[in-house]
């Protein structure tokens, strides 16, 4: 029988013993079949959702969430060692806007650095970023709206093109296939993105990413916003000064090109495992560089330090990252932002 325990060491159960029989007995009729364990679970709950009443709302959303996840995933899936940047900005910029030429350029200037780029489906900034990148290099995440409209012409019919039915299921997709963010002057949708890349960063949700925000030279739109985050939030001790090494403001192309490719000069990744947070490297800096390290970050490094080590078991089992260097930090989680500063001294070497 496949095991049923959680991470916590609960059995995890549809509460009908026969049907939990059942559910072996067609996996394993199914062959052999890779994370059967996880497969075992979520069949089981579908069943928990029969069993506690779900209605027919509920079922739909979990279906259809189930299904968005599934086929986004297989789409990336051929270009899984592809980087990728993500580009958010308005749906309202037109084509004769000097931002939608800078964001056209931008993508242009990804593609040609090897990246590609993955936006909305829409017109405006999303159009600009297709058009730049070409349709080898774009993915569109479309999604639907009462107000229907059609992918913009340079997506349209690429094989690339995902349609989702909710924002959840695309913000998942953009934030788990993207290995940077590029934001231009948008609207909510903009803004909204914008604050759960950094929520999702400073809780530790999500790995460090780089973020440009691309102003046109002499524009204020992201000036503003990050004088409303020091002046509002930051003074009230809602944010900390840290943070701020997140973001990279920009007005130049090549700026933000230099920021998003260069974050990846050394680094790759990084694991928590038993309490020490690992960073997975093309490059181990030499002994004194580490010193240096504890040295200068002293005051968010804990007593364990900073040393190579290497892959643990959970990192083997799951094929995470292989063939890196490994260093283990004893970081303090509440300071992310200092955590970018590591990294960009790691790149270094």
């Amino acid at each position: 029988m496949l095991e049923r325990r959680t991470a916590r060491g609960r059995t995890y159960s549809t509460g009908n013993s026969q049907v939990d029989a059942e559910i072996d007995e067609l996996i394993a009729e199914y062959g052999d079949v890779a994370n059967a364990d996880l497969l075992k679970q979520m069949i089981t709950t579908c069943f928990r959702l029969v069993r506690d009443e779900a209605d027919r709302g509920e079922m739909k959303l979990v279906n259809s969430a189930l299904k968005e996840f599934a086929y986004s995933f297989s789409v990336f899936r051929k270009w899984r060692d592809h980087r990728k940047v993500s580009i958010f900005g308005s749906a309202r910029t037109e084509p004769t806007d000097a931002t939608y030429a800078q964001t056209r350029d931008f993508a242009e200037a990804m593609a040609k650095a090897n990246w590609m780029v993955i936006t909305g489906a829409g017109p405006g900034i999303m159009a600009a970023g297709h058009e730049g990148a070409g349709a080898e290099k774009s993915f569109g995440a479309s999604i639907r709206l009462p107000l229907e409209s059609e992918p913009n012409i340079f997506i349209q019919g690429n094989t690339k093109l995902i349609n989702f039915k909710y924002f959840f299921t695309r913000k998942v997709a953009f934030i788990k296939e993207s290995d940077a963010f590029a934001l231009f002057p948008g609207g909510f949708g903009t803004l909204d993105e914008a604050f759960e890349l950094l929520t999702l960063m400073q809780t530790g949700k999500s790995d460090i990413h780089p973020i440009v925000l691309l102003d046109q030279p002499g524009g204020t739109y992201w000036r503003s916003w990050l004088n409303f985050l020091e002046e509002e939030v930051l003074s009230r001790g809602l944010i900390s000064d840290d943070d701020f090494h997140l973001i990279k403001h920009c007005s130049r192309i090549n700026e933000a090109v230099e920021e998003l490719t260069g974050f990846y000069r050394n680094y790759r990744s990084q694991r928590w495992s038993d309490g020490m947070l690992i960073l997975r490297l093309s490059r181990l800096p030499p002994p004194p560089a580490l010193a240096e390290l504890v040295k200068e970050f002293a005051d968010i490094i804990g007593p364990r330090g900073i040393s190579p080590v290497e892959a643990s078991a959970k990192e083997i089992a799951d094929a995470d990252e292989l063939d890196c260097e490994r260093l283990a930090l004893d970081f303090n989680q509440s300071r992310v932002g200092c955590l970018r500063q590591i990294i960009d001294r790691l790149n270094t070497y």
